[in-house]
This record gives structure tokens, sequence and C-alpha cells, in this order.
């Protein structure tokens, strides 16, 4: 499962630089260029935290609950959480206008952001090994320290627009 995520997200990622860096084969690409796929990378993986987040929520909130779905779902978080603050730290956006719901601290606060990231990395695999025992009970108790490690980490390095 962590393979597969790996692959996807390299995949992803050769994706979305090379559609910025072809086109301009001749040129380097410019520092707005480097921000833009930088600030697009990092959105693609967070969609896909969401897309694996999507079902699980569902289940907690009625929808039929599939053991297998979860623990897969969260391995797939628990595989992608590491690589927040090292999409973070490649470039540093700040200064440039791209779509972005990051904070500056961030940047300022690398430490406390990868220690967010750990978490949430630990949560989505406490929450796999829970589901991977089927009880539903038990996943969706766990899933709420998986959601709070979500929710903690845009407490304090996200902008609040909810």
């Amino acid at each position: 499962m962590i393979k597969k995520a790996l692959v996807l997200i390299s995949a992803l990622a050769m994706l979305v630089s090379g559609s910025f860096f072809t086109a301009s084969a001749q040129d380097a690409p410019t520092p707005a260029q480097i921000a833009a796929g930088a600030a697009e990378t990092r959105q693609s993986v967070f969609k896909l935290l969401l897309f694996n987040l999507v079902p699980i929520a569902g289940m907690a909130r009625g929808a039929p609950f599939d053991a297998a779905v979860a623990e897969k779902n969260g391995r797939n978080i628990a595989a992608l959480a590491p690589m927040i603050p090292d999409l973070f730290a490649a470039v540093d956006t700040r200064d440039f206008d791209v779509e972005t719901e990051a904070l500056d601290v961030i940047w300022e606060d690398p430490a406390g952001f990868a220690e967010k990231a750990q978490a949430l990395m630990e949560a989505a695999g406490t929450f796999a090994d829970v589901a991977a025992g089927g009880d539903r009970a038990a996943t969706l108790g766990a899933f709420r320290a998986l959601g709070g490690g979500c929710g903690n980490c845009h407490d304090d390095f996200r902008v609040d627009n909810d």
C-alpha cells in the first residue's frame, strides 16, 4: 500500500514539474514558476489526503462500514503525511503570488510543522491497525485521533476559512 502511494506521488510530482518545465525547455524556470509548481504539488498531495479521508469520514457519519477500505485509506494517509514538511521545505513560496492557505509559520517553525505531520502519520497508522481488526466501533473511535491530527495542523499552520 505504502509503495503504491509513493509511486503515485512520484508520478504526480513528475507530471506537475514536467508541465511547467517543458513549457520552456530552452530556458530555466523562473522563481515564480518554481513557486507555482511547488504550490500546485502541495495542493495535489492534500487532495490525495482528502481523497483518502472522505470515505472514512463517511463511515463515521453512517455510511456502510468497510474495514478494508478504512485500513487501506489509513495506510495511504500515513504514507503521505511525512511528505508534507518536505513539500514546504523544498520551496518557500511566501514571496510569490501563489494560491495557498499556508501560513508563514510553516517556514518559521519547521520543527513544529514536522511534529504535526509526524502526529498525523502516527494517528493514521494507528487508525489503520485498528481498522485491520474489523471492529467498527473501535475503528471509528480511532478516527477521532486521525481527524484531530488533521485539525491540529490546520489550527496552527493553515488559514482559518471555516
